[in-house]
C-alpha cells in the first residue's frame, strides 16, 4: 500500500478544494471571484459545423470508450487533440485554469467550487440520476454501521467534489451537522488507500472502486453503509474562454448530443460495455462488471433543466451554510444555449417525463 500525506481536519470555515494533493483555494488566499465571470454569453449559438482545423482537449474518458466501440468518433466534425484521463473535479478545475482541458464531464458540484475560486465555466449539458451513485465504505474493523453512527467519527471529505455533497446531504438527513463529525478534507483520489490505513473510518465511494475495496478487505470487517441520497446531476461543463469562442462553442455544441448517445448506446449495450470499460479499462471481472451495471441509472436527459438548476442552487446553499463558499444565484453556471441538445439527440424513453 502506497503512503498518502497525513490527512488535514477540515474546519467548518475552511475552504479548500485539493486536486491531486494541490490546495486550488484557501479562505483568505483565494481569489475572489470574478463578477461577470460567469455572465453567460449573449452570442447567438451557431448551428454550422465547427470550422476545419478547430480541435478541443476533451476530459470524458467515458465517451472517449462509448465512441470508439459504437462508431460514433467517425461522427465527430472537429479533431479531439487530447482524451486527458482526469475525472475528479479539482483536477478538472485546474485543467480548465491550466487552459490544458476545453471540455469536461463531472457531477454538480465542481462547476459551484470553480466559481467560489474565480474559475469561470458553465454547464452545457445535463443528464439526471435517480438512484445513489456513492456508497459509504467503512474502514476494516469499524463498527459504523449507518449513518448516525458517523457522529465523532473521521469521515472522508472532499469539498470540491460530488462526494462531499453526498457526505454532506447524508449527515443532514440523518440529523447530524458537520460540528458532530470529523471531516477529513482528502481528494477522492485517496480515499481508498485512507480507509485501507484507518486514516478515515468512513468515506463515499463510486463504483468499480467499491466493489474492489470491498471485495479485499469486507473479510477484515470492511463495510458498505448505504443510503437513498441521490447526486442527482451530472453535467458537461467548458471554460467560458472556450464557450465565448465561436468556433470552439460550435464544436461543444455538435459534441453534446454524441455525448448523449454515447450513453444511451452504453445501456443498450451492457455486455460490450462492459467489456470494453469495467473489464478492460478498469479491470474488474465480467461478474462484478454486470452488478456494478444493474446498479445503475437509466440515461436521462431533461428537455428543461430547472430540475438541475434548483437541485444546483440547493446544494450552492447547503456548501454555503457550511461555510465552505458564498452564496450565489447558481443559474449563471448554466449556457442555457445548449439546452436540450441533449435530450433532442435520444429516444423519448431517455428523455424528461418518461420511465
Amino acid at each position: 500500500m502506497s503512503p498518502i500525506p497525513a490527512p488535514s481536519r477540515l474546519g467548518r470555515r475552511g475552504f479548500l478544494a485539493l486536486a491531486g494533493g494541490t490546495a486550488l483555494g484557501v479562505a483568505g488566499c483565494a481569489p475572489p471571484p470574478n463578477p461577470t465571470a460567469h455572465s453567460t454569453s449573449v452570442k447567438a449559438l451557431s448551428t454550422a459545423p465547427p470550422p476545419s482545423g478547430t480541435s478541443l482537449s476533451v476530459a470524458v474518458r467515458t465517451s472517449r470508450i462509448q465512441f470508439a466501440e459504437s462508431g460514433l468518433l467517425k461522427e465527430l466534425p472537429f479533431t479531439v487533440s487530447e482524451w486527458p484521463n482526469l475525472s475528479a473535479g479539482p483536477d478538472i478545475i485546474q485543467g480548465f485554469r491550466a487552459r490544458s482541458i476545453d471540455l469536461a464531464t463531472n457531477a454538480g458540484i465542481p462547476p459551484i467550487q470553480a466559481h467560489a475560486i474565480g474559475v469561470s465555466a458553465r454547464i452545457v449539458a445535463v443528464q439526471l440520476r435517480r438512484k445513489p451513485t456513492y456508497v459509504f465504505a467503512t474502514a476494516p474493523g469499524s463498527p459504523i454501521r449507518q449513518v448516525e453512527d458517523f457522529r465523532g467519527r473521521k469521515v472522508a471529505f472532499s469539498q470540491g467534489q460530488a462526494q462531499g455533497v453526498v457526505v454532506l446531504r447524508a449527515l443532514k438527513k440523518a440529523g447530524l451537522s458537520t460540528k458532530d463529525v470529523q471531516l477529513v478534507a482528502l481528494p477522492s483520489t485517496q480515499f481508498l488507500t485512507a480507509l485501507q490505513s484507518k486514516q478515515v473510518d468512513v468515506a463515499p465511494l463510486g463504483e468499480p472502486t467499491l466493489t474492489k475495496y470491498l471485495a479485499q478487505y469486507r473479510k477484515d470487517g470492511a463495510r458498505d453503509v448505504r443510503t437513498d441520497v441521490v447526486d442527482l446531476l451530472t453535467v458537461l461543463w467548458a471554460p467560458s474562454e472556450v464557450l465565448d469562442d465561436p468556433a470552439k462553442a460550435a464544436a461543444v455544441r455538435s459534441f453534446v448530443p454524441l455525448w448523449a448517445r454515447g450513453s444511451v448506446w452504453a445501456w443498450e449495450n451492457t455486455n460490450r460495455w462492459i467489456d470494453a470499460y469495467y473489464v478492460k479499462d478498469q479491470g474488474v471481472s465480467r461478474e462484478d462488471g454486470r452488478r456494478i451495471v444493474t446498479s445503475l441509472n437509466k440515461p436521462h436527459f431533461p428537455s428543461r433543466w430547472d430540475e438541475a438548476i434548483d437541485w444546483e442552487q440547493e446544494t450552492a446553499d447547503l456548501l454555503a451554510e457550511g461555510g465552505f463558499v458564498p452564496r450565489f444565484d447558481v443559474t449563471q453556471l448554466f449556457d442555457r444555449r445548449f439546452e436540450g441538445l441533449a435530450a433532442q439527440a435520444v429516444d423519448a424513453r431517455y428523455r424528461e417525463g418518461t420511465t
